[in-house]
């Protein structure tokens, strides 16, 4: 029997997640990004191939909560958790903020926190990340959870960039709140290397016998020892890392991607070779990749199928032989029925990155101009064509669903269309199907126009017919990582 992997990638609300699939004292390290109830919207951006148009954009989320039922249910279910001290400051903060979106906001991640603190161990610990939005409420949130005599640190992470702020000073930092589940903490000495030319000019430092620049050590009641500069000093709280900039090579679209150097610093500091690291809000997937990079096991957790998607091709193209499952996404036909009737976007996203296209359009009714997702190809191995997916995951499917197909593959040019629907097409959707005709691709291949696949087509394995598909034409591909090598901290 072949053996379950140490990885996994869940598909689905964190909280449930959590409490289903995360078993009490089990993580080693927990980093979150939370969002940072900052009432923006996020798009994922993919690039266009060359000679195509201007790059596309998606709605990845919103970063806006409001008061409502689920979060009246949340603030019950910290009252009714048993961690009074918890309860007690959300409760005060209810009676200061009142019932609005920072209260919600507060309250859903509060419940959260609660089982976070569950699934780690005595050793593990967690890193927060936070602007200054909610992070003053945060951290007594954190303090409720954990206590505080388990704070660590506040890590300020500055980096630079142009913010547009004509009345108040540009905001070039973030934080991250690290907290401990106890005073046995697993934390290792990371130091940040500086160059060994630094000693010459310090009188302190001599050269040893091999060249290396050292300085004398002295401890009351212990002999001199050796300090050299070639180890490096030990990391502060003040952290200069650069942010991910348009033209960085690890760019991957994704709208809030942080850095993989700064998680290498958290991974290798918090944990140490084979433990498990959770990310329950793992949007791109930086924290999973420096712990596989650094050798841990991890969990990642995600409630959209296009982040999802992005972090499979990320850890596939990093990472090629990296096992993992991905769970809580269709296995079956009754499951992707399900996923239908919740959310018809999430659907619709599952269904286009099963065939290896990129996304289109967005939760805004009509912003799609009715395609889903695109597919390139090469008809001839140079120029790049599309082909225009249309996803419906509704019962009712007709006619007139392919004709508009049609003028959609016309209005912008596509040689192909592909029809992917949840249940089996009629008669008169074949025949109209067919008509649309043949494509050729040059060599004296053709292939159909309008193409139509049922999900039971795609649980099967059958894909879009299409000459020469490229399916990294349009993501950003993450460069592989030569993971005999860790790399550095900086």
């Amino acid at each position: 029997m072949r053996n379950r992997p140490d990885n996994h990638l869940y598909y689905g609300d964190n909280l449930r997640v959590l409490r289903e699939h995360v078993a009490d004292a089990s993580v080693d390290l927990i980093y979150l990004d939370p969002p940072f109830n900052s009432n923006a919207s996020y798009n994922i951006l993919f690039k266009s191939p060359a000679g195509t148009g201007s790059d596309a954009q998606i709605e990845a989320f919103q970063d806006t909560w409001h008061w409502n039922d689920s979060a009246e249910d949340a603030f019950d279910q910290v009252g009714r958790s048993g961690h009074v001290a918890t309860f007690d400051l959300l409760n005060a903060m209810r009676r200061f903020l009142g019932e609005n979106d920072m209260m919600a906001y507060l309250t859903m991640m509060a419940v959260r926190l609660l089982e976070l603190h569950r699934v780690l161990k005595d050793s593990g610990s967690l890193y927060l990340h936070c602007d200054p939005t909610a992070s003053h409420y945060l951290k007594l949130l954190l303090d409720g959870v954990f206590g505080k005599r388990q704070f660590a640190n506040e890590i300020v992470w500055c980096y630079r960039r142009y913010t547009a702020a004509s009345n108040r000073y540009q905001r070039l930092h973030d934080t991250l709140l690290f907290y401990s589940k106890s005073d046995t903490r697993t934390f290792n000495d990371v130091r940040v290397p500086y160059g060994e030319s630094s000693g010459q000019r310090d009188s302190h430092y001599k050269q040893d016998e091999d060249g290396r620049w050292f300085r004398w050590q002295k401890r009351r009641d212990q002999e001199p020892y050796r300090i050299y500069l070639s180890e490096g000093v030990r990391l502060g709280d003040w952290w200069d890392l650069p942010i991910i900039n348009a033209s960085s090579h690890e760019r991957l679209g994704y709208p809030t991607q942080k850095p993989v150097a700064l998680l290498e610093r958290i991974v290798a500091a918090s944990s140490n070779e084979g433990d498990v690291v959770l990310d329950p809000f793992c949007g791109c997937g930086t924290a999973i990749h420096a712990a596989q990079k650094l050798g841990r096991h991890w969990i990642g957790i995600d409630v959209t199928h296009l982040a999802i998607s992005l972090i499979e091709k990320r850890m596939q193209a990093a990472f090629p032989d990296a096992a993992f499952t991905v769970e809580g996404t269709p296995k079956d036909i009754a499951s992707a029925e399900d996923l239908a009737r919740r959310d018809k976007y999430q659907f619709q996203w599952w269904a286009v990155s099963m065939i290896d296209a990129v996304p289109y359009g967005g939760r805004k009714k009509g912003a799609d101009g009715g395609i889903d997702g695109l597919i390139y190809f090469k008809p001839d191995g140079r120029r790049t064509d599309k082909a225009i997916v249309s996803v419906k995951g509704g019962d009712n499917v007709g006619v007139t669903m392919i004709r508009d197909l049609h003028s959609a593959m016309t209005r912008e040019g596509a040689p192909i269309g592909v029809f992917v629907t949840r249940v089996p097409p009629t008669r008169p959707m074949l025949r109209e199907a067919t008509a649309v005709g043949r494509f050729e691709d040059g060599f004296g291949r053709t292939y159909a126009r309008l193409q139509i696949l049922t999900v039971a087509d795609l649980f099967a394995g059958k894909r879009p017919d299409l000459p020469y598909p490229d399916p990294t034409a349009a993501f950003r591909r993450a460069a592989r990582e030569d993971t005999g090598r860790q790399g550095s901290l900086l």
